[in-house]
């Protein structure tokens, strides 16, 4: 047990010195590997409505193959829907998702998972939009065995730091004042990034935060100091600033979001993370809090768990909707699922009378006011 401890904190310590020096990350999912019990993990992102994705990290993984399921494999997988339905953090497995039996059968686990020898994984969604999701997953071989609760137990240790880690890798200042890290990662998100201390003061701004605050609109910079254009908005995100001061509990490990609207009605979203427990090793000593600013368009992380039990939709039905959000069409949606034109009828029909609306544009309407939110103008 000592042993194991050991290893859990000099792991969590590799953790976070990745967000400072990315070439480090490699190295976490070679000891990942090792102590969740596996014969590969890997940091990778897959857009579920398009079917494409590609790895940021990892370790274990026959290049081929990594190639070979991004290019083509990823239209097989029978577990890519579920990664819009997870809620981010939760630690699950392939075998929790589907019968085993159910996945050996496919043409997914025959052509590319069996050749590798790889019977299971063990994994959670890290960050989410509407269509993809950034995931960690630990790869399980034959003489793994299917993951198992000491698994599990071991994996759920991890998450909370990488998925912080990720969130920060690009935004800290690091000696040279540049942000390093995960930038793919934020471009996928168009994150404006501020670095700020309790008041609010900016310690660091990526280009595209200067770029927001430059504008002079729903993010003010006055005096150094960050501020929203609305008086409710700003009264909110210097209570954030103050409450990120004391640490991850006056927060949450999953951060809060502030909604922002500009003068033309465009809605944004601010993403505040408390970085109070991760200072030193280059981290500016009074940075307390990292700011991600995004738009909001349908983008939220939690829309999709919060449509499907306001409507209690089945996930079928939920990816039938953000389908319609993202591409628009009833042949569309039946090329993106692999399914056929009827089907989808039957659930949009379904969806129709769930929601209570008649036309397909109003129910973009309604993922939009889920996604969304408003604050007084």
């Amino acid at each position: 047990m000592a042993t194991e401890t050991a290893q859990l904190l000099d792991l969590v310590s590799l953790i976070y010195d990745a967000a400072l020096e990315p070439r480090l990350w490699n190295v976490v999912m070679e000891r990942a590997t090792g102590f969740v019990g596996g014969m590969g993990a890997s940091i990778f992102r897959q857009d579920v409505i398009r079917k494409t994705g590609n790895s940021y990290y990892s370790f274990g993984i026959d290049p081929h193959f990594e190639r070979l399921y991004f290019k083509e494999y990823i239209h097989y997988n029978p577990l890519l829907p579920t990664f819009l339905t997870l809620d981010v953090n939760r630690v699950t497995s392939n075998s929790q998702q589907l019968d085993p039996a159910e996945f050996f059968a496919t043409r997914f686990y025959k052509e590319w998972a069996r050749p590798q020898g790889l019977i299971d994984n063990v994994f959670c969604v890290l960050e989410r939009s509407t269509t993809s999701a950034a995931s960690f997953a630990v790869f399980r071989h034959e003489r793994d065995g299917l993951a198992n609760e000491e698994a599990f137990d071991k994996f759920r240790t991890l998450v909370p730091h990488l998925r912080r880690a990720v969130l920060i890798g690009n935004v800290i200042e690091h000696k040279t004042g540049e942000a390093r890290g995960l930038s793919d990662l934020l471009d996928c998100i168009r994150a404006g990034v501020f670095v700020v201390d309790i008041s609010g003061k900016v310690i660091y701004s990526n280009s595209s935060a200067r770029e927001i605050v430059s504008a002079d609109d729903y993010l003010r910079e006055t005096a150094g100091r960050l501020g929203a254009g609305n008086a409710e908005a700003d009264q909110l995100l210097q209570e954030a600033f103050r409450a990120a001061g004391d640490g991850d509990a006056a927060i949450s490990d999953k951060s809060i979001a502030i909604p922002l609207t500009a003068a033309d009605g465009t809605r944004y979203v601010a993403n505040i993370l408390p970085l109070t427990r991760r200072r030193g090793g280059g981290i500016d000593q009074r940075a307390t809090a990292a700011l991600f600013v995004h738009k909001a368009a349908l983008e939220l992380s939690y829309a999709p768990e919060t449509l499907a039990s306001a409507y209690k939709l089945t996930k079928t039905e939920l990816q039938v909707l953000l389908a319609l959000v993202e591409l628009g069409g009833g042949p569309e949606i039946a090329e993106a699922l692999g399914v056929g034109s009827g089907t989808v009828k039957t659930h949009l029909h379904s969806l129709f009378q769930k929601t209570g609306v008649r036309r397909q544009a109003d129910l973009v309407k309604l993922v939009a006011g889920f996604s969304s939110p408003t604050v007084p103008g």
